[in-house]
């Protein structure tokens, strides 16, 4: 058992609660915080301002966006399936969530007097749980493209379901170098194996591997192929409106952070620095 582990076994059931939320808040934070980054640095590409209206410097045009898609009608085509209609966007934005149990998001900390770490659970196959959950998303991207009743979606899905299984492989080759190096799948030993070096250092050529698949992993361009605007209007989800397509919207921008975090919990120490 790793020591993290070790620690984690003590936690009562409010402190795990507790850590929840704060996980899912953080998680939310950092979307919307995101977006808004990634506008301005578009815009500053393009020799644009950027968002400037919603709050200082434009900072609550995200919040604004989710209100007003709150407020916009929410329609389901006719020839759509309603109940696998409703339910994709949900499986969707709640599996992306599930990878941020077994991320280390800090050391040994005092919380309400009681020691722990910023982490719900370390299991001994941490990674793979990883990779299981982030491969239950796809079904609600393929359920989407499928249930929407029309041809754009639908080759949005199929689109999706081919470019995850690829670069999945990609994904999971990479990180048998980061097992074998480190003697464990538990994020927790993986963080305390890279005490001295870190793992982008040691295996780079896993870590580039990884960057360049979580980028097709999270459909972002150029490996947009499932939402490419040009070919299919706005792919899998062109028929969705209102707090469906938010939900969506949601959805790939936690799983953008998702592997994000998995990089830097894997291959840039984590929660520690290299002395």
């Amino acid at each position: 058992m790793s020591e993290y582990a070790s620690i984690l076994l003590d936690d009562p059931v409010w402190m795990i609660i507790v850590k929840g939320l704060l996980v899912f808040i953080l998680c939310v934070l950092l979307t919307l915080a995101a977006v808004y980054g990634e506008r301005k640095i578009v815009a500053r590409m393009q020799l644009r301002v950027g968002p400037n209206r919603a709050g200082p410097g434009g900072m609550l045009v995200s919040l604004a966006d989710g209100v007003k898609l709150a407020l916009k009608e929410d329609i389901i085509p006719k020839a759509a399936d309603r109940i696998v209609f409703i339910l994709a966007p949900v499986i969707s934005a709640a599996t992306c969530f599930l990878a941020f149990a077994v991320i280390p998001m800090t050391g040994v900390v005092s919380f309400f007097g009681e020691e722990t770490i910023m982490q719900l659970t370390d299991i001994p196959v941490g990674v793979l749980y990883v990779l299981a959950a982030t491969s239950i998303g796809v079904y609600g991207i393929v359920l989407a493209g499928w249930s929407s009743g029309s041809t754009y979606p639908l080759l949005g899905g199929l689109r999706s379901s081919a470019q995850v299984i690829s670069y999945e492989i990609a994904m999971g080759l990479s990180f048998v170098a980061v097992f074998m190096y480190a003697g464990s799948m538990s994020t927790g030993d993986i963080v305390q194996a890279q005490s001295q070096w870190w793992n982008a250092v040691v295996l780079f050529p896993s870590f580039v591997i990884y960057v360049i698949s979580m980028v097709g992993e999270t459909n972002r361009a150029p490996f947009d192929l499932a939402e490419a605007e040009g070919e299919l209007v706005g792919g899998f989800h062109t028929e969705y409106s209102s707090l469906k397509f938010a939900l969506f919207f949601l959805a790939e921008y936690v799983n953008i952070i998702a592997v994000s975090a998995l990089a830097t919990t894997l291959f840039l120490g984590g929660p520690s620095a290299p002395p």
